[in-house]
């Protein structure tokens, strides 16, 4: 093969000419043949036992032509790409294929580059990190949370029904005074208040007391989904057979033995304030240290190919392909679910991809400028890690993944580390202010 020419496009892309001899196309165009042969029918033969020539000669010079230049592409572009010491993403198009006169053929293709980017200081990262703080308030929802998990419900025989309760009722649904389809029902539990019945019906169950019997004057919505129901007026004739309400406990030292290992209110207390401030500061951190990724992502400078951006939402499609399918359910039906397409949906991915492939690329080139490398404790940490996240053991690891990939993964976790561990936290305020600088 020669090298015909390799010249850099626009979006960081490259097109490449690579000339293959007539001896070269004629031993792929013999490979074709092999593989075919044996489908070949020529007159005077068994099948698969007529001579190339001859099949040629009956066909065509050219029968051979497309699968032979299917079998050369590979070796063409692999070829190109090594002649021109290329860094490549995706796969090439082929924009013009050329059998010449001499039975060489001309190949041009077109083929993604690596991106080749800049990235600004990645120590020293100002970004805003959410201030830690927990109130009183906080702790009073967290036992709120408590109190209604041990809520009980107790029967009410001294007061009518009221917003919150859950009443034991039977109803009957009229329309002109004919009962209609599903309009009735005995004993049945309904938590007023809940929005489960049509407008109004809940609101003028409240005053009824237990054993009332009352008519409810309602209208159904004029979008209902029975039609014969749809905006009509109805009379329900309900009767309350039981009257609940869920009781709360009171929050005393009892209550605090019941739901914890304290016990005192005060200690209770004093738990779930700390239970909380690790849990916003848990939550402050992993919001600065996205933040400070956001920030180093703004100084990556340099073309990027839409091919590597394509990795990027290849990867999140193969991710949401195999939680899908945990539900029977593909890729192409859920979008036909959601009233899209596999193509919108890829390209409502785009905007996170990009900033996933700035990120990637900015982290590498941490890795570049820092040198680091990986010692056997940290590769053994790293298949470690491996086999604990995909429930494996260590040695399936080893032998699922190479340890170069293993490396790699354990470097970019460095840098990352270390352009957090450099960060310079600010609060909101001073964040604001300096942006505004």
């Amino acid at each position: 093969m020669n090298l015909v020419s390799c010249e850099k496009k626009e979006k960081s892309t490259c097109s490449v000419v690579v000339e293959a001899t007539a001896a070269e196309f004629d031993t792929a165009c013999n490979q074709a043949y092999q593989k075919m042969k044996s489908r070949i029918a020529v007159p005077g033969f068994r099948k698969g036992k007529a001579p190339r020539k001859i099949v040629e000669n009956m066909y065509g010079s050219g029968v051979f032509y497309e699968d032979a230049l299917e079998i050369m592409l590979p070796g063409v572009i692999a070829f190109g790409n090594t002649e021109n010491k290329l860094k490549t993403v995706g796969q090439p198009s082929i924009d013009d294929v050329k059998v010449n006169d001499d039975k060489s053929v001309t190949i041009t293709y077109t083929i993604a580059l690596y991106p080749e980017v800049t990235v600004g200081e990645y120590k020293g990262i100002h970004a805003e990190k959410p201030a830690v703080e927990v109130t009183e308030i906080d702790i009073d929802g967290e036992i709120e949370k408590e109190r209604y998990k041990n809520a009980r419900m107790e029967t009410i025989t001294n007061r009518p029904v009221i917003n919150g309760d859950t009443v034991n009722l039977d109803y009957c649904g009229t329309l002109d005074g004919v009962a209609f389809e599903g309009g009735t029902a005995e004993n049945y539990e309904l938590k007023i208040g809940s929005g489960s019945f049509i407008p109004g019906f809940e609101e003028k169950m409240q005053g009824m007391m237990t054993g009332d019997e009352r008519d409810l004057e309602l209208t159904f919505p004029t979008e209902y989904h029975s039609e014969e129901l749809a905006g009509k007026d109805v009379i329900f004739h309900v009767k309350v057979n039981e009257i609940k309400a869920q009781v709360m406990p009171e929050v005393d030292d009892e209550f605090v033995k019941d739901v914890s290992e304290f016990d005192t209110v005060a200690e209770y207390r004093e738990s779930l304030k700390k239970d909380l401030t690790a849990q916003k500061e848990a939550s402050a951190q992993t919001t600065f240290e996205s933040n400070v990724m956001e920030k180093l992502i703004e100084t990556v400078e340099g073309e990027i190919p839409d091919a590597y951006v394509d990795q990027f939402i290849d990867n999140q499609v193969t991710n949401m392909s195999q939680s899908l399918s945990q539900y029977g359910m593909t890729v192409e039906q859920y979008c036909q679910m959601m009233g899209t397409t596999l193509d919108a949906f890829r390209e409502n991915m785009r905007p996170n991809a990009e900033k996933s492939a700035k990120s990637t690329l900015a982290l590498e080139k941490t890795v570049e400028a820092e040198n680091f490398e990986i010692s056997d404790e940290e590769l053994d940490e790293g298949y470690q890690d491996l086999a604990s996240a995909y429930g494996m053991g260590v040695e399936d690891g080893k032998k699922a993944l190479a340890a170069d990939t293993v490396k790699e993964d354990r470097k970019m976790a460095k840098a990352s580390r270390l352009v957090i561990e450099n960060a310079v936290a600010e609060a909101p305020a001073a964040a604001e202010e300096a942006a505004a600088e």
